[in-house]
């Protein structure tokens, strides 16, 4: 086993900056359930002001953010559109059907993008015998085909058709500031076109704990009863929410360097024999290495990874995925790359 760990198995690893400790350590606080944390509602006053929303509400973790959107949203016994690899529906406990009561209509995106005509043709012929169709939900960026960001017009065009069809749009925006960064583009170009949004701080921008939901203020009023239905009425959070503060005043324009490590590292990749990568048209922080060629599977990929130090995550049956992150240095892209390059040649 190496005694060097480059560990890229999530940009979630990420620790606070100094500058997030001393901030949390001087936060005023008070108790939010009151609405009367003063750094929490300073959070979530910045957060809707960076999506152009009318509010916003902290939620500890991405999955509840969502969880509370399909709530907020809909009624048990609707239906909410999903693409079929989208985290919401595949990596979030079934919170859709076992918290929200909704059954899902699923459909097949070109690295998590849909396409309006396939939106059209998934809600066609929904009568009385079927679901009410009621909620769209996209995810920006797609994690499963490596970081893959929708640009603001593919948003539009979907948008337009959900709106058509009296549907609300719902993005799972985790990393949507990677995608903003990327395109290099305002956020509110995407959030204009939708109807809520939730995203992390506590991936790339660095921040220790939460996400933010955003929307109406008729929508965030039903959200916020929703978090307390799902245990989430917090007190003294400011002092995690001061992180945050920083981490969207600070961390922000930093992703572009994120970026460049992982077109590193996709690129050294590439040029190993027997090694496919799913590269998207607009890639961000992620890499997805597939294996099937050399006759390998996930396992076969991060176990012998593991040996050499590297974390990755396991996306079977024949891929693995990296993600780079703040404290990744260009060392361990190169280090990554030979020792994968080393690793194929022995077999």
């Amino acid at each position: 086993m190496s005694a060097k760990t480059v560990d890229l198995r999530s940009d979630t690893i990420t620790l606070p900056t100094r500058e997030m400790m001393e901030a949390m350590a001087r936060a005023p606080l008070g108790d939010d359930v009151y609405n009367e944390d003063p750094t929490v509602n300073r959070l979530q006053e910045l957060a809707a002001a960076k999506m152009g929303m009318e509010a916003a509400l902290y939620v500890p973790s991405g999955t509840m953010g969502n969880t509370c959107a399909l709530l907020a949203h809909t009624f048990p016994g609707q239906e909410v559109v999903f693409e079929e690899f989208s985290h919401m529906y595949r990596f979030e406990s079934g919170a859709y059907a076992n918290i929200a009561g909704l059954s899902a209509r699923l459909v097949k995106g070109r690295h998590g993008i849909i396409r309006p005509e396939q939106l059209e043709e998934c809600i066609e012929g929904c009568g009385a015998r079927f679901s009410e169709p009621r909620l769209v939900c996209i995810e920006n960026t797609y994690n499963f085909s490596g970081g893959s960001a929708w640009t603001p017009g593919e948003v539009e065009a979907v948008s337009e058709v959900a709106r058509r069809n009296n549907l609300k749009l719902h993005a799972d925006g985790a990393r949507i500031f990677n995608a903003a960064v990327a395109l290099g583009v305002d956020v509110k170009a995407y959030s204009r076109h939708l109807d809520s949004i939730m995203f992390c701080l506590s991936k790339s921008l660095s921040a220790p704990v939460g996400s933010l939901l955003c929307g109406s203020r008729a929508f965030i009023d039903r959200a916020c009863q929703m978090r307390r239905r799902l245990g989430g009425a917090m007190r003294q959070a400011g002092v995690l929410a001061a992180a945050g503060i920083v981490a969207l005043e600070k961390m922000i324009d930093r992703l572009a360097e994120d970026h460049e490590k992982a077109r590193l590292l996709r690129e050294g990749l590439q040029a190993i024999d027997g090694l496919e990568l799913s590269i998207p048209p607009v890639s961000t922080n992620m890499v997805i290495v597939d294996v099937k060629k050399l006759g390998w599977n996930s396992e076969d990929l991060c176990v012998r990874r593991k040996a050499c130090g590297i974390l990755g995550v396991m996306r079977p049956p024949t891929r693995c995925r990296l993600v780079a992150h703040r404290h990744t240095t260009m060392e361990e892209v190169g280090y990554v790359v030979e020792s994968t390059r080393r690793l194929v040649s022995a077999g």
